[in-house]
C-alpha cells in the first residue's frame, strides 16, 4: 500500500488531475509548515484493494454525530444520488421482480454499453493533439464506473463493490472509484471503511474541499465515539487540507481557532482570528477575540496595533466596543493619555451630539484620575450615582480598584460600600478591599471587622491573615493573633497531591509571623517547634542546589507509556497514521524523549533475555526509591535578608537554651557554609562564637572543632579561649590529626604563647610519653617560671619519668621533680592543694613517712570554696547551685590516703579512726 501511496504522490506531482481548477490562489498554511514531517502515511502492508473484501474489517454500527454544525450528507450531495428510501433494504432490492427494477437496471447498463457505439459523433474533429491532460480517459473505466453508480443508486451494494474492485485493479489512481466506494460503505452503515476510502479520494482530489470537510466532521465523530486521540489529530490534518483547498471558508478557520483554544495555544488561535478578520473585515467579533488572545499571550503592542488599524479603516462609523477594548488594553499598559484620546475621539466622531456609553465614560474618568485631573474625574464618576450598581458590578469594581491603587481610599470606599449589599458581587474579595481602605484611613476597628468577614469566605488569603494578626497585636490581643495563625483542630494537609497549593498554615510568611510572636512572648519551645523544621529543610534544599547535583525523577514504564500516547495517534483499525499530534511543543518533546527511552529499554530487555539474564521492569518494583528531586525551599529568602538572618540566630540560641546542642550546631554549620558570602561580619562572628559554645557542651564535639579553632585564632592569648579549646579536644575519642597540625602551626607562629605548649605537653602525659611531656613543660617554664601550674606540671612529669626503667640517674630526676613541687608550694603560699601534691608525690615514690607528715598537714588545714572556672558565655550561677559545699577541700582525699599508709604499716585502729573522723558524714 505504501508503494501505491508513493505512486499517488508522484502522479499528482507530475500531472495534476483535470478536474482540479487553479483559479483560486492558495495561501500557505502555517500548520503545514509546522508538521512537514507529519504527513499522513499508509499502514504498512495494507492494500486499498483489501477494503473491498468482506473480511478486511469488521463492520460496526456507529452513532451519528448530531452536534455537528452541518451534516456531512449535505456536503456529499453533489457527488452522489439519493440513497434508497428508508423502507427499502438490500434484500428487497435484490428480490424485485425480474421484469421490474432489475430489467430497468439491465436495460440501462445495456444501453450504456452498446447504445452509443454505432452512433457517430456529431462533434467536429480537430487536427492535432487535444489540449489538457496527457492521460486519456479510459472508456472502459468510465463505463464500469457508471455501472457501479447505477448499482449503488438501486441499492445493489454488493454488485457495486464487485465492479468497483475491478476498477481499482485496472485504474488504482481513480478518485471517483474510491469516492463511490466510500458512498457505498456509508450507505451500508460501515463508516469505518467509508472514512478510509474518502481519505484516499480526498488525497487524489486535494482541491475538493467538500471531501475534506466531510472527513473533518467524521474524524470528530469518531473521536467523540471512541475517545482515541488519533482521530482528533486526523481531524486537525484534514482541517488544514480543507483550508488549503478553500482558503475563503470562514467556518473552517473558526473550527481551527477553536482547536487551538482547546489545546491552549493562544498565539495561534489569535493568528487564526486575525486571518478571519482579514478575510471578513465586517466580522468585528473575530477582531476583538484575536485582540484579547494577543493580550493574553502578552503581545499587547500587536493587540493595540490591529485595533487601531480597524479604527483607521472606519474613521466615521467604528464600533464602540472596539474602542472600549482598545482603551482597556492601553490602560493596562499605563498609557492613559492615549486611551483618553481614543475615547474623546469617539465622542467627537462616532457619538456626535450623544452621550458616551457608561463603560467609556467611567474609563475616561479613570484616565483623568491617573493623569491628575480628579475634579474632572469625579464629574464623570457622577453618572454612576443615578444608576443601579447591581447592573454594573464589574464597572463599579474596576472604578473602585483604580481609585484604591491611586491612593484615593475615601472615594474608593464609597463605591465599595455600594456593592456590599448586592448578592452578585464577590463578598470575600470585596470585604478585604474595604478592610484595606479602612486600614489605610487608620480606622482599625472597622478594618478588623471587615478582615474577619473576608476570611470567612477567603480562608487561604495570606495577606488578610497577616494584616489582621498585626492589627490584633497592636490591640494587645496576642492569644487571638496566635489562634488566627494556627491551624484549626481537625485540619489535615494531604501532601499526596503536590500539584495542589499548600494550605495557608504552611505558608512561609505565616510561619515567620507566628514565630516572631512566640519569640517576643518568650515561648521558646513553641518557637522552636514552629520554625526549626522549615529552617532545616530550607538549608538542605540550598545545599543540594549548591552542590549542583543533577537529580531527576526516575520515570516508571507506565509514566513513559503515558507520555508516548501523545505520539501514538494510530487507531487499531485505521488505514492512516502519522498525523501531527494536537499537542504543545513541550509535550511533544517529552513524548519524543519517552519514546527513545522506551526503545532503549526494549533493547536492554532483548540483550538480557538473549544472555539468559532475568530482566525486571520498573513496574515490578513499586517500592523502588526515587532519586532526590529538586525541592522548593519552604523559606526561599532564608539566606537573603537581614530579618531571616536574625531568625536563624535566635533559633540557634533557643535550641541551645533548650539543650538541643546537636540541632543548634547543625543549623549553625549549614548557615555559615551556605551564606558565607551573604552574612555580615557581625553575624558571622556571632554564629562562630555560638558554635564554639555549642561544641563546648555537645557530647560529640568533632563537628565543633572549627569553631573553637576560630575562637583561639582570634584570641590566641586568651586563657578562656584555650580552656574551651582544650575541653573540646579532650573529649575526642579518636586521634584527630587536625588538632596536632593546628597546635604545631600555633607553636610555630606564636613562640611566646604558653597555652599551646601546655596542651601539647598534656597530650604527651596522657599518652605516657613523660620525657616528651617534661621537655614541653620545661619549655613553658622558661617563658613563665613563676607560674604555679607550670611548676606543678614539671614536677609531676619528672617524678613520673624517674619511675621509668630506662632512666639511669633516677635519684637526680626525682630530686629535681620534688624541687619543682616545693617551688609550687612556695608560690601557692603553702596552700592545702600544694601540701597534698607533695604528700601524694612522696606516697607515689614510696617515702610513706614523709607522705604521712604532709597528709597530716593537709588535715590540719581548712580550705574555703572557690567557684569553678567557666567560659564568659556560660551562666556562672547555673552549676554553682548544684555543687556541694566543700568541693575545694582535700581533707577527705588526704585522710583516705593516710589510712592506706596506716593500714599497710599495721595500725588498723588508727586507720579506722582516720576514716571515721574525715570520710563519714
Amino acid at each position: 500500500m505504501a508503494e501505491i501511496g508513493d505512486n499517488l504522490v508522484d502522479h499528482q506531482e507530475r500531472e495534476p488531475l483535470e478536474e482540479e481548477e487553479g483559479g483560486v490562489e492558495e495561501e500557505e498554511d502555517e500548520e503545514e509548515e509546522e508538521g512537514s514531517e507529519y504527513s499522513f502515511r499508509f499502514e504498512e502492508g495494507v492494500n486499498p484493494l483489501d477494503f473491498v473484501e468482506d473480511n478486511a474489517l469488521t463492520s460496526q454500527p456507529y452513532k451519528l454525530f448530531e452536534r455537528l454544525e452541518f451534516e456531512y450528507e449535505a456536503l456529499a450531495q453533489k457527488k452522489r444520488k439519493a440513497p434508497p428510501p428508508p423502507g427499502s433494504s438490500v434484500k428487497k432490492a435484490r428480490g424485485e421482480d425480474e421484469f421490474g427494477a432489475r430489467q430497468t437496471m439491465e436495460d440501462s447498463i445495456k444501453a450504456m454499453n452498446y447504445g452509443g457505439i454505432h452512433k457517430k459523433s456529431k462533434r467536429l474533429k480537430k487536427r492535432g493533439r487535444q489540449k489538457g491532460s496527457k492521460n486519456k480517459p479510459n472508456r472502459e473505466v468510465a463505463r464500469r464506473l457508471g455501472e457501479a453508480t447505477l448499482y449503488y443508486a438501486h441499492g445493489r451494494y454488493e454488485e457495486a463493490i464487485s465492479v468497483l474492485r475491478q476498477i481499482v485493479l485496472q485504474a488504482p489512481v481513480s478518485p471517483d472509484a474510491y469516492h463511490t466506494l466510500g458512498l457505498v460503505h456509508d450507505a451500508m452503515g460501515d463508516k469505518k471503511r467509508a472514512l478510509s476510502f474518502y481519505m484516499l479520494a480526498a488525497h487524489l482530489m486535494p482541491k475538493d474541499s467538500s471531501l475534506w470537510k466531510l472527513l473533518v466532521y467524521w474524524s470528530i465523530e469518531k473521536y467523540m465515539d471512541s475517545g482515541e486521540k488519533g482521530y482528533i489529530d486526523q481531524a486537525n490534518y484534514c482541517l488544514s487540507k480543507a483550508i488549503k483547498a478553500d482558503p475563503k471558508d470562514i467556518q473552517l478557520r473558526l473550527h481551527r481557532a477553536s482547536l487551538y483554544l482547546e489545546r491552549r495555544d493562544y498565539k495561534k488561535a489569535a493568528e487564526s482570528y486575525d486571518q478571519i478578520h482579514q478575510l471578513s473585515p465586517e466580522n468585528v467579533e473575530a477582531l476583538k477575540t484575536g485582540a484579547k488572545l494577543y493580550q493574553r499571550c502578552g503581545q499587547l503592542e500587536h493587540s493595540i496595533q490591529i485595533l487601531e488599524d480597524y479604527l483607521k479603516g472606519h474613521p466615521t462609523e467604528g464600533d464602540l466596543s472596539v474602542i472600549d477594548l482598545l482603551a482597556s488594553i492601553l490602560m493596562e499598559t499605563s498609557d492613559h493619555n492615549k486611551a483618553l484620546q481614543h475615547i474623546e475621539h469617539a465622542l467627537s466622531v462616532y457619538s456626535l451630539g450623544k452621550d458616551l456609553s457608561l463603560n467609556l465614560t467611567i474609563k475616561a474618568g479613570i484616565c483623568h484620575a491617573h493623569l491628575g485631573n480628579m475634579q474632572k474625574a469625579e464629574i464623570l464618576f457622577g453618572v454612576l450615582e443615578g444608576e443601579d450598581a447591581a447592573h454594573h458590578i464589574d464597572l463599579v469594581t474596576e472604578l473602585a480598584d483604580s481609585l484604591m491603587n491611586l491612593g484615593h481610599y475615601d472615594i474608593a470606599l464609597k463605591y465599595y460600600l455600594m456593592l456590599e449589599g448586592i448578592a452578585g458581587s464577590d463578598k470575600g474579595s470585596l470585604h478585604l478591599k474595604i478592610a484595606h481602605c479602612y486600614l489605610s484611613l487608620k480606622n482599625r476597628v472597622q478594618a478588623i471587622m471587615f478582615f474577619k468577614k473576608g476570611l470567612e469566605t477567603l480562608a487561604d488569603n495570606i495577606y488578610a491573615r497577616l494584616s489582621l494578626a498585626s492589627l490584633l497585636l497592636e490591640q494587645s490581643k496576642d492569644d487571638e493573633a496566635i489562634s488566627l495563625l494556627s491551624p484549626q483542630y481537625g485540619l489535615v494537609y494531604n501532601d499526596q497531591h503536590p500539584e495542589k497549593s499548600k494550605p495557608w498554615w504552611l505558608h512561609e510568611k505565616i510561619k515567620v509571623k507566628i514565630c516572631s510572636i512566640y519569640r517576643s512572648k518568650g515561648m521558646l519551645e513553641e518557637f522552636v517547634n514552629a520554625i526549626y523544621p522549615l529552617v532545616r529543610e530550607s538549608l538542605y534544599c540550598f545545599e543540594t542546589r549548591k552542590r549542583k547535583v543533577k537529580v531527576r525523577k526516575r520515570l516508571r514504564m507506565r509514566d513513559l507509556h503515558e507520555r508516548v500516547k501523545v505520539l501514538d495517534n494510530r487507531g487499531a483499525d485505521n488505514l492512516f497514521h502519522g498525523f501531527r499530534p494536537v499537542a504543545s511543543s513541550a509535550d511533544l518533546v517529552k513524548a519524543g524523549r519517552a519514546k527513545k527511552l522506551l526503545l532503549k529499554k526494549e533493547e536492554e530487555k532483548a540483550k538480557a533475555l538473549a544472555a539468559g539474564v532475568d530482566w525486571q521492569s520498573d513496574d515490578d518494583s513499586d517500592d523502588e526509591p526515587l532519586l532526590r528531586e529538586h525541592r522548593e525551599a519552604p523559606l526561599p529568602n532564608l539566606l537573603k535578608d537581614e530579618e531571616h538572618h536574625l531568625l536563624v540566630i535566635d533559633l540557634c540560641k533557643a535550641l541551645a537554651t533548650l539543650q538541643r546542642y546537636s540541632d543548634a550546631l547543625e543549623i549553625t554549620s549549614l548557615t555559615l557554609r551556605l551564606a558565607n558570602d551573604i552574612l555580615s561580619a557581625e553575624k558571622k562572628e556571632e554564629l562562630r562564637i555560638l558554635g564554639a559554645q555549642l561544641a563546648y557542651n555537645i557530647t560529640d564535639p568533632k563537628h565543633g572543632f572549627n569553631y573553637v579553632k576560630y575562637i583561639v585564632q582570634q584570641h590566641p592569648y586568651s586563657i578562656a579561649a584555650w580552656n574551651c579549646y582544650y575541653k573540646v579536644i579532650s573529649r575526642l575519642e579518636n586521634r584527630d590529626t587536625r588538632h596536632y597540625k593546628f597546635l604545631q602551626s600555633m607553636q610555630g607562629k606564636l613562640k611566646d604563647c604558653v597555652p599551646p605548649i601546655l596542651i601539647s605537653a598534656h597530650q604527651f602525659t596522657g599518652g605516657s610519653h613523660h620525657q616528651d611531656a617534661a621537655r614541653k613543660y620545661l619549655e613553658a617554664y622558661k617563658l613563665l617560671p613563676e607560674s604555679p601550674l607550670i611548676n606543678l606540671c614539671v614536677g609531676t612529669a619528672l617524678i613520673n619519668l624517674a619511675l621509668g626503667f630506662r632512666l639511669q640517674n633516677k635519684h637526680q630526676c626525682l630530686a629535681q621533680g620534688l624541687a619543682f613541687l616545693y617551688n609550687n608550694l612556695r608560690l601557692c603560699e603553702s596552700s592545702q592543694e600544694a601540701l597534698y601534691n607533695i604528700g601524694r608525690a612522696y606516697h607515689h615514690v614510696g617515702l610513706v613517712s614523709l607522705a604521712a607528715s604532709y597528709y597530716e598537714k593537709v588535715l590540719a588545714t581548712r580550705e574555703k570554696d572557690y567557684p569553678m572556672p567557666k567560659l564568659p558565655s556560660e551562666n556562672p550561677n547555673k552549676e554553682h547551685q548544684t555543687q556541694n559545699s566543700g568541693h575545694c577541700d582535700l581533707r577527705r582525699e588526704a585522710a583516705y590516703n593516710l589510712h592506706l599508709i596506716y593500714k599497710r604499716s599495721g595500725a588498723s585502729d588508727l586507720a579506722r579512726q582516720v576514716l571515721k573522723d574525715y570520710c563519714t558524714y
